[in-house]
């Protein structure tokens, strides 16, 4: 018997305790496996094993420790090392290589805006402290500010949030468009989505609203769909392009306090308040990430603290969003959940409440 078992040999209690705590506390491992995706390993071992020695000259980095790196991560089940100094791909590493489906290698970059908003997660203790975003404190500025002041880092965002068409087509297919004639994708990035609605349904117009440089790459991406799109490059705390049958929020208001994101659910409002249809005000389609509020606690505290570190946002239920949208001007009229699990929600300015949806 050792000291850190009882009379009958099972483990004592603060080894037991021990095997919880210490996966969670290795912050070695999670590093590691960004530096490999950063350094693009995976990408060099696609065509077969490679010595450490040839890795590193073709990644930049010293072979030494990049040895001691891969060496640590196949003990963690990341790669192979069929024979000494030797690394390949295993399962997990394949999950790494830049082109596979699962577009891990992106989000894990330390160099583009997935590794980032990982790395933003060392000022979690101001964040705790404070209730306010760590971002600014890590990198010196707020997100918004950081991404326009960083073109690079902007246009990764960008494609970041590009990702996932089967996520785009499940959400655009949770909304009936056969009577709606002109769309307003309000914070659409570079596109995607509206690119997607106006493909699939040949009889709507559609316009993007993003800031300038994020519009300018949008219009290079509906380049194609002629005079029937239009791009606004604004902020969406502005005025937004009123008269339009729909205006799309899709995966915008949970990157914004409660304040924040009724200013924009007001802007909303306004425009849809303004609709040209003679009889019928336009609506509003909020659309979210699949919930993981449902059976989950754990899961949505994660997302929630992931949305305020970063950006001063956070996640909602719905009870939580249809009360949001009280405070604009907009009354919930539909709830679906998609095949995906995203909650997409309709929303129409209360006619009751002529000053909440005009104000500013």
């Amino acid at each position: 018997m050792t000291g850190a078992e009882d009379e009958q040999g099972r483990p004592s209690a603060w080894e037991a305790a021990w095997r919880v705590l210490a996966p969670v506390t290795d912050l070695v491992t999670p590093m590691a496996v960004r530096v490999a995706a950063t350094l693009g390993i995976a990408d060099l071992l696609s065509a077969g094993p490679l010595p450490a020695a040839e890795l590193a000259r073709q990644s930049g980095a010293d072979p030494e420790v990049l040895t001691w790196l891969l060496r640590h991560l196949t003990g963690r089940g990341v790669f192979a090392e069929p024979e000494p100094g030797v690394f390949a791909l295993n399962e997990p590493a394949e999950l790494l290589v830049s082109d596979h489906p699962a577009a891990m290698r992106a989000w894990l970059d330390l160099e583009g805006f997935g590794g980032r908003m990982d790395l933003a997660f060392t000022g979690l203790l101001h964040t705790t402290r404070t209730g306010e975003p760590a971002w600014e404190t890590v990198f010196g500025a707020p997100i918004w500010t950081y991404l326009a002041q960083n073109p690079g880092m902007g246009a990764s965002f960008d494609a970041a949030m590009a990702t996932g068409a089967e996520y785009v087509a499940d959400a655009a297919d949770a909304f009936d468009w056969t009577a709606v004639r002109h769309v307003v994708d309000v914070g659409g990035g570079t596109g995607g989505f509206l690119a997607h609605l106006l493909r699939t349904h040949p009889h709507l117009r559609g316009t993007l609203v993003d800031l300038p440089e994020t519009a300018a790459r949008g219009r290079e991406h509906l380049a194609g769909l002629g005079d029937r799109c239009t791009v606004s490059g604004q902020s969406f705390f502005d005025p937004l392009p009123a008269g339009a049958d729909v205006y799309v929020l899709r995966r915008v208001i949970h990157d914004w306090p409660d304040a924040d994101a009724a200013r924009i659910l007001r802007r909303c409002a306004e425009a849809a308040g303004t609709a040209s249809a003679a009889d019928a005000a336009g609506r509003v389609l909020l659309i979210e990430s699949p919930s993981t509020s449902d059976g989950d606690p754990a899961a949505f505290a994660e997302m929630c603290l992931r949305m305020l570190v970063i950006g001063g946002g956070r996640e909602r239920t719905i009870e939580e969003f249809a009360t949001l949208a009280a405070s604009a001007g907009l009354e919930l009229a539909t709830t679906r959940r998609t095949p995906l699990g995203q909650i997409v929600l309709t929303l129409i300015p209360e006619p009751t409440r002529p000053s909440a949806v005009r104000g500013t």
